[in-house]
């Protein structure tokens, strides 16, 4: 249901390469309304995940504007009959759900449920960089793995995150470091400063083979392997890597079948994480919001810090969103890409 006030929005009718002049489009929307459970939020700032360039690019041509957008932070200007959590003026920060439009609009309906204040010693952009992240890689780490979210308590464990440079890896790195647990990660040589500043304390050049700059390190067989990457390439000697009885977890549906009687003589566990499971299927999805508090008070504490590493400032609009989904589909992005402002686009 939706009122006869318009707000501003960004998205497109069909998933079209991104230079291509309505790959995204402004446009004006119904304002929508919140259901009981929902919160309507102002968004202040947005940042670009790959699902959301996933998303688009599957996108068959449709007759309604599709907004996407799934990390947001922003101000509750009004909240529905039976929301107990937040009240109006609150500062919130969350990463949405697929079955919903997104944050890329002036205003957007949540639930609570996966919301949480955000962080108050950070700027909504920063804020920005943290939910989709940050939540993919709590629940990698805590409820695939098993490991225990709470200071050092996985001491003398160790983890391998493969694209330890990228937008979950670089918030995985620091949570793994908060709980205890010796990281290496891989990234390009140009980015091993970035991650010993996200508490990496073995970077590996991905140009190189792994498994000899790990024996370097004294370290022979790895806990836990946390893969942010297609891991089809990876998993023969992955499994070489990995502890029996040990975690290998992923975050990126493979292209190829993967060989996973690799794994089966050492009892290894195979992890898929997918943090839009629990809002797809209904499952847990309070879990979210509860983790994102976690994550906040972490961040107020100076435990873990922002991810972000490219800002576009000037407003949200078709333009900026174009630039900052342009530079993470190249791939060669470090942390993460964040737009944030007013929804200032002048529209027809």
């Amino acid at each position: 249901m939706t009122t006869e006030k318009q707000i501003k929005a960004v998205g497109f009718y069909e998933g079209l390469p991104i230079d291509n002049e309505r790959s995204f489009i402004d446009a004006w929307q119904p304002l929508p309304e919140p259901n009981a459970h929902e919160l309507l939020v102002k968004v202040t700032a947005v940042s670009v995940n790959p699902v959301d360039t996933k998303l688009r690019q599957a996108t068959e041509k449709q007759k309604e504007l599709r907004v996407l957008g799934f990390d947001g932070v922003g101000e509750v200007i009004a909240v529905g009959s039976k929301v107990s959590k937040f009240k109006r003026g609150d500062r919130v920060f969350y990463a949405g759900t697929t079955m919903k439009p997104g944050s890329n609009q002036e205003m957007q309906v949540v639930d609570e449920r996966i919301v949480a204040l955000a962080p108050t010693n950070l700027t909504d952009a920063q804020a920005a960089a943290l939910p989709l992240t940050a939540i993919t890689a709590y629940e990698l780490l805590f409820e695939k793995f098993g490991l225990v979210p709470e200071e050092n308590a996985n001491a003398g464990k160790s983890i391998l995150v493969i694209n330890g440079a990228g937008g979950v890896g670089s918030i995985l790195s620091q949570l793994a470091h908060w709980a205890g647990l010796k990281i290496f990660a891989t990234s390009s040589p140009k980015n091993f400063d970035w991650l010993r500043e996200n508490g990496v304390a073995h970077p590996i050049d991905y140009h190189q083979e792994i498994k000899p700059q790990i024996e370097k390190e004294n370290i022979q067989l790895l806990d836990y392997i946390a893969v942010l990457y297609d891991i089809h390439s990876y998993l023969p000697s992955l499994s070489e890597l990995i502890k029996p009885f040990g975690h290998i977890g992923t975050i990126v549906a493979t292209e190829q079948p993967l060989a996973m009687n690799l794994l089966k003589n050492k009892s290894v566990s195979f992890d898929w994480e997918y943090m839009f499971a629990k809002t797809d299927y209904d499952q847990r999805i309070e879990t979210q919001g509860e983790s994102l508090q976690k994550i906040a008070e972490l961040v107020e504490q100076g435990k873990l810090t922002s991810t972000l590493h490219t800002h576009y400032a000037d407003g949200i609009n078709a333009k900026n969103l174009k630039a900052a989904t342009a530079q993470v589909e190249s791939g060669h992005e470090h942390g993460k890409t964040v737009i944030s402002g007013l929804f200032n686009a002048e529209i027809i």
